[in-house]
């Protein structure tokens, strides 16, 4: 049998070019048949993209790994796929994904980065479940979030990232965590994970341990995780406790911040425990002995005290006796003469003052002090200082609707009411007769030692002409005055003692007229007859009329007595004719 000719049998071509014997037939089928299969087992053709290969490193460059996986070629891996160094050694075993059949240069291109991530995936899928711990490393951020490296990448929702507020995302970039797995998407091929999910299931474990076996008393370190205006949240590893601000210091203070800031440890002591609820009172002040507990004996009633202004409210202000212990100086015990509406009138903050104790609440505590007790009160001899019509000269501080104020000396002040100012004079307001910063003379009329009151009078300088008018100006007298004023029902007269009277119009003429002011003007003098008085009223009324009357009678009587004369004369003239006759004829 001839020798056959040496043929690559996986060439269909040749084939068609040689012909067998029919005997050759069967043997020639079955050895293509083993050549086919012998191709397919190291043809690229025959592994699909995407698969997971092992391969063996069979040569190290700057760049690459030239990795053999026992197809036609080699194919090579970036070297910066390898983050394990102890992988690098020729010979070395390694899985490799398929990531391209033949690349830029004909070469296949393979990834050990992607072989990992599949295994890891596979292994995901295979040992893990929606619910599974895993550890990884937060290697970005993303929108919404971050990406966690846990073998492949994995999506951290910014919600699930811790259980405390966050400021700043990249505290987190490159660090190392547990997270545990929210949702596995086997379509896509991604996970989301968290990591708040088990800090709080850390923190409700602890809080149980911690309400399990935490006591009343004990003194515990805490961080300050919130303030609020009611007090400071403390978090004693793993509990949440409340340090209210009546439990901070037994001093007083506005507000929490001004002792503790965020994130500051404090030490604090066990108040009270809510196991059922869960809750903890805590306290700082209760690790320090009360200095108020013999504050009853330290400082009794007219005991002189000297501190420090602390605080200034609307009410008045508050004075640190010592340190833990403040008392309050209330507005009305800082002036005996002035009555303080603002405590900064007298005091401010940071002043050095002195005051006398008037009470101590030691369940409240509360102390009450005051300013004006260090001095002598001036109102305490005021009834022999100003007896009641004592004469004084006196400023003028203020003027109201209703009278005076003036000042009788430093922190005495006294009212001349409007009703004072004249006896004769309708004073409407006090400007009207007094100028703020004049010097003006009065009489005391009245003090009121409790009530811090003092009246005084300017009229009742001068004897009140009401009191003899009936003898001064009788009635049926004759007075003359000055027109002060002119109204429809008459005219105003101002006399010469100052009294103003009433001539109403029915009193101003004997004859007919339309209007007043056709009879009188306001300036002229007139003379006019009294016919009625009310001392009681201070009213006085007057006529023109009837002193025109009056002048008119006079003036006919004198018209009738000068005729009367002659017609007398003549007739004793005539009656001395006739004696003279008489005695002619005697």
């Amino acid at each position: 049998m001839p020798k056959q000719a040496q043929y690559d049998w996986t060439d269909s071509n040749i084939i068609d070019d040689v012909v067998f014997q029919e005997e050759d037939a069967k043997q020639f089928q079955k050895l293509l048949s083993s050549k086919e299969e012998t191709a397919g087992e190291g043809s690229v053709s025959s592994m699909s993209t995407g698969q997971v290969l092992k391969g063996r490193i069979v040569e190290i460059t700057k760049d690459f790994v030239v990795v053999d996986v026992g197809l036609k070629s080699e194919g090579i891996v970036p070297i910066n796929e390898f983050t394990d160094p102890s992988e690098l050694l020729l010979d070395n075993e390694v899985e490799v994904l398929l990531d391209q059949a033949e690349g830029e240069d004909g070469q296949i291109v393979l990834s050990r980065e992607k072989a990992r991530r599949q295994r890891q995936w596979e292994y995901i899928v295979n040992h893990c479940k929606e619910g599974s711990i895993v550890q990884g490393k937060v290697i970005r951020k993303v929108k919404g979030g971050l990406m966690v490296d846990i073998g492949m990448e994995a999506f951290l929702p910014g919600s699930q990232i811790d259980n405390k507020r966050i400021k700043n995302l990249d505290e987190y970039l490159d660090q190392e965590f547990d997270f545990k797995i929210l949702k596995i998407n086997m379509e896509r091929k991604n996970i989301v994970v968290s990591r708040r999910e088990l800090l709080e299931e850390e923190r409700i474990s602890r809080k149980a341990e911690m309400l399990e076996h935490i006591q009343e008393g004990e003194i515990r370190n805490g961080i300050v995780k919130n303030i609020t205006d009611f007090g400071v949240f403390l978090d004693l590893d793993g509990i949440d406790g409340l340090l209210h601000i009546t439990d901070m210091t037994w001093k007083r203070i506005k507000h929490p911040s001004e002792m503790v800031h965020l994130g500051q440890e404090l030490e604090v002591m066990i108040l009270h425990i809510d196991r059922e609820k869960g809750r903890v009172a805590l306290g700082m002040k209760q690790k320090e002995s009360n200095p108020w507990e013999e504050i009853e004996m330290k400082y009794p009633p007219g005991t002189r005290v000297r501190g420090k202004i602390v605080n200034l409210v609307p009410y008045g202000a508050f004075i640190e006796i010592e340190p833990g212990i403040e008392g309050l100086i209330h507005v009305s015990e800082m002036s005996w003469v002035k009555a303080v509406a603002d405590p900064t009138e007298v005091v401010k903050k940071g002043d050095e003052v002195e005051a006398i104790v008037l009470s101590v609440q030691k369940e409240e505590g509360k102390i009450s002090l005051g300013i004006k007790q260090t001095e002598k009160n001036p109102w305490e001899d005021i009834e022999s200082k100003y007896p009641i019509g004592k004469s004084v000269q006196a400023e003028i501080r203020n003027l109201t609707n209703y009278g005076a104020f003036v000042e009788l000396e430093p922190g005495i002040d006294g009212l001349i009411h409007i009703s004072d100012l004249s006896w004769i004079k309708k004073v409407s307001h006090p400007s009207e007769v007094l100028k703020k910063g004049d010097k003006v003379d009065a009489v005391i009329l009245s003090v009121d030692k409790e009530s811090k009151k003092i009246t005084l009078g300017v009229k009742q300088l001068t004897q009140n002409p009401w009191e003899n008018i009936e003898k001064t100006i009788p009635v049926g007298s004759l007075v003359k005055g000055v027109v002060t004023k002119t109204t429809a029902f008459g005219a105003f007269v101002e006399l010469s003692n100052g009294i103003e009277a009433l001539v109403h119009v029915t009193e101003l003429s004997d004859q007919p007229f339309s209007k007043v002011e056709d009879i009188i003007q306001k300036g002229a003098e007139i003379t006019a007859k009294v016919i009625k008085l009310d001392p009681e009223h201070k009213k006085i009324a007057l006529s023109i009329k009837e002193h025109l009357v009056d002048e008119n009678k006079v003036n006919r009587d004198d018209i009738v007595v000068g005729a009367a004369k002659p017609r007398a004369a003549a007739k004793k003239k005539k009656k001395s004719s006739s004696e003279e006759e008489v005695k002619g004829e005697e």
